[in-house]
Parts: structure tokens; C-alpha cells; sequence
């Protein structure tokens, strides 16, 4: 069966190979080997590659590039109208020659793809992942096409099925939640076995993954941290990440008189593994999110989380009994939060444990079994799910999700 993707997620060229970013590549890689063929159409950027970005392990996939569009300006953003009918082009060509399409929103080519799968014919098969927040709330203040592709995707416009984030109020039959992988099965393993050697000591390890900016909630984690310092809570925190604002982060820390609070910058994924395994709580106060791999990974460390209560964060945490979710200004329920477990050790272990529990749900083995059960309860469609997930061959490095790098429009990397 020869598969379509369309997406937003950022391509470069590093000695003469396409590399795409590493969490979606990594995915892409594992859902390659349900398939014959994978033909991905995405934004290729005529500039050196970030060292997020990874080569395609699978042999069956083939990258389409079209050109960037899009940006902050008004002339930027004119040029996506400019862009579309190459996209076009592009998409329906590859939609003829398709038996499935995988289409990963939100995006502006993602909002065309959906233009035209509603008057298309082809493929049959059609399967919409919607990585953002599936509810959000009126403050969260996304571009406009966000809503207008959820307006879409919820009326069917595309006639398929719909992969989201959480459970939600009046979901129609289409619209399916889904876990987001970010784990082998060996990094699974490599996390149950650091969490049970792990123990709720002094100072509290603190962690933050991400882009640094204020999207992700960078400002607050500080002043989250300064509050345990002002209350005499020995901790420490490191962000791994990077971003513009940097800087600016690490001027108002010395300003505050913020103590033991290192910038890590960009880390590779061996290095982020040691990092989540001695770790106690990951922070991660965002404005706005789907489902954020960065806490998938750290729960499978035993690293408890402290997060904003936005998108299916709070109904995922609730379920495993693992962390906890609050509104993203409030620093002091934040700071409360982890006052109480480190009250109450054994409170903490247990939710640690069920956040190894949980992880289990996000590995790449049960992201390919969820998928094939997707298409054989919509169309009656069997798809060879390996006997066991073996990871293929990848670039030398892997970072993580969300770990120093957004795409080109600041929102998801699809």
C-alpha cells in the first residue's frame, strides 16, 4: 500500500540527504513499516540543518520538498497565497498515485491538502492527525486557520477519520483519540529501570524541556523555581533547549538572585536520557499544546510532572495518576504542588511509578498496532504490523521533541 504525508515539518539537505526534524522523522520511520511505500510532501528551507534534524532511517520513504511559505509579516504571509498553487500542483499529483493519505495538521499547506481531499477521489483511505489543541480555550490566541481546520476536520470535510489529543465533549465517531509516540521500546526499558532506582532526595531536581520562549512557559518555570527558593526549598533546575530569548532568561535569573539554575542549550538524546533519569519533576507551564512528547518521555523516567492544565494535558495526567495540572499563571499552585510532594516522598514515588505506567502507552510499538487498528475498524484494511518494534537504522544523533527547535511560524512542527 503506497502512503501520502502532507506537513508542515521543516526539511533541510545536510551532505546531500533530505533531513527532516527528529521527533517527526523518528515517527514517520516507525509508521513506514506499515506500509509499502511512504511519499512525504513537506517545506524544504535552503539553509544549513539544525542539529534536531534527522535523516529518514526507513529505505521506503521518499520526500517531496515543496518551498517555504509563511512567516510574521503581512508580505510574508502573502506569500503563502503565492505558494499554494505549487502545493497544489504538487499534493494532487501525489493524491492520484496514492492508496492512503496522512495528512498532519494544523498548517497552512495541511489547510490546502484538506481543501482538495474534499472534491478529490482519490485515495480512498484518508486519515487527518490534528496535533494541536482539539478544545482550546479563547485565550489561547492561535492563528485563525487552527479553528478553521478544526471547523473542517469536525464537519468531515475530508471524508475520513480524525486523530486527536484527548477526549472530548460530542466527539463524533470520526474523531479518534490518539497517543502521540515518542518512545522505542528500549527507551521505555532504559526509563523503567531509572525510575526504580530512583529516590526523592535534596536538592529537588527540576527540568524543563523545550524551545525557550514564553509559548512553552519559560518565564514561569523561573519564577516557579524562585519560589521554592524563597521558601527555603533546596533545588535545582536545568532547561534543556534553546531560542532567541535565551538570554533574556538568563539576565532576569541573575537579576532575581535565581541560584543553581543552569541553560543547558541544545541536547542530543543520549545525553537528555541521563538528564530525565535524574530528574524529579519536569515543569512545562505552556500557553498552549496538544499532547507535549517532552512529558511521555520524562514520566518514563519516573520524572513527575508540573504542567499547565491546557489541551488533554490534565485528562492524561488525571488517568495515570501521575502529576499534576494547573492553570499556566498560576506560579504558586505550581511551587505549592511540589512543596507537597516533597512533603510526602511516597506521594510523589507513587506517581512517578504511574508515570512509567502510562509511558508505556507512547512507545512506537503501540503507535503502530493503534494505527492498524485505525484503518481496520474504518475501511476493513490489514496492515503488516511487525512482531516486534525494531527501531530502523538512525542518524548518528536523536534529540527529542520540542527540544531547541520550532518550525518556521513558531506553532507545531508536524
Amino acid at each position: 500500500m503506497r502512503l501520502l504525508i502532507v506537513s508542515h515539518t521543516p526539511h533541510y539537505r545536510r551532505d546531500g540527504q533530505p533531513v527532516g526534524w527528529g521527533p517527526t522523522v523518528r515517527e514517520l520511520d516507525y509508521l513506514a513499516e506499515l506500509f509499502d511505500e511512504v511519499t512525504h510532501v513537506a517545506v524544504a528551507y535552503d539553509e544549513p540543518a539544525p542539529a534536531s534534524a534527522l535523516a529518514y532511517g526507513a529505505p521506503n520513504v521518499r520526500f517531496r520538498p515543496v518551498p517555504p511559505a509563511g512567516g510574521d509579516s503581512l508580505r510574508a504571509k502573502a506569500g503563502i497565497l503565492a505558494a499554494y498553487p505549487a502545493y497544489a500542483r504538487v499534493i494532487g499529483d501525489e493524491l492520484r498515485r496514492a492508496d492512503a493519505v496522512h495528512v498532519r495538521c494544523p498548517a497552512n499547506i495541511s489547510l490546502l491538502a484538506l481543501a482538495q481531499l474534499r472534491r478529490a477521489k482519490q485515495p480512498p483511505y484518508r486519515w487527518v492527525k490534528y496535533a494541536g489543541n482539539w478544545q482550546p480555550e479563547p485565550e489561547a490566541g492561535e492563528p485563525w486557520f487552527y479553528g478553521l481546520q478544526r471547523r473542517w476536520l469536525a464537519d468531515n470535510r475530508h471524508r475520513g477519520v480524525v486523530t486527536v489529543n484527548g477526549q472530548w465533549p460530542g466527539q463524533p465517531p470520526y474523531v479518534h483519540s490518539f497517543y502521540n509516540p515518542c518512545l522505542t521500546e528500549d527507551e521505555a526499558a532504559e526509563g523503567s529501570r531509572a525510575a526504580a532506582a530512583k529516590r526523592l532526595g535534596r536538592p529537588l531536581e527540576l527540568l524543563f524541556v523545550g524551545a525557550l520562549n514564553e509559548g512553552k512557559g519559560v518565564g514561569r518555570v523561573l519564577r516557579v523555581a524562585l519560589a521554592l527558593q524563597k521558601q527555603g526549598m533546596a533545588c535545582r533546575l536545568r532547561l534543556l533547549g534553546d531560542g532567541p530569548d535565551r538570554p533574556g532568561y538568563e539576565a532576569w535569573a541573575r537579576a532575581n538572585g535565581l541560584r543553581d539554575v543552569h541553560f543547558m542549550g541544545w541536547t542530543p538524546r543520549a545525553e537528555l536520557s541521563t538528564h530525565y533519569a535524574a530528574a524529579h519533576f519536569i515543569l512545562l507551564p505552556s500557553r498552549t499544546e496538544g499532547w507535549p512528547k517532552v512529558l511521555s518521555e520524562a514520566m518514563a523516567f519516573g520524572v513527575v510532572p508540573v504542567a499547565a492544565a491546557v489541551s488533554s494535558i490534565p485528562q492524561i495526567l488525571a488517568a495515570a495518576g501521575a502529576g499534576v495540572a494547573l492553570p499556566p499563571d498560576d506560579i504558586d499552585g505550581m511551587a505549592a504542588a511540589i512543596m507537597r510532594y516533597a512533603a510526602e516522598p511516597d506521594v510523589w514515588s507513587a506517581a512517578a511509578r504511574a508515570g512509567v505506567e502510562a509511558a508505556r502507552q507512547f512507545t512506537y510499538r503501540h503507535y503502530q498496532q493503534a494505527v492498524a487498528a485505525l484503518l481496520a475498524e474504518a475501511w476493513g484494511v490489514t496492515l503488516p504490523v511487525p512482531p516486534r518494534a525494531t527501531p530502523p537504522a538512525p542518524a548518528p544523533s536523536q534529540p527529542s521533541g520540542l527540544n531547541g527547535h520550532v518550525s518556521r511560524n513558531g506553532h507545531h512542527s508536524l
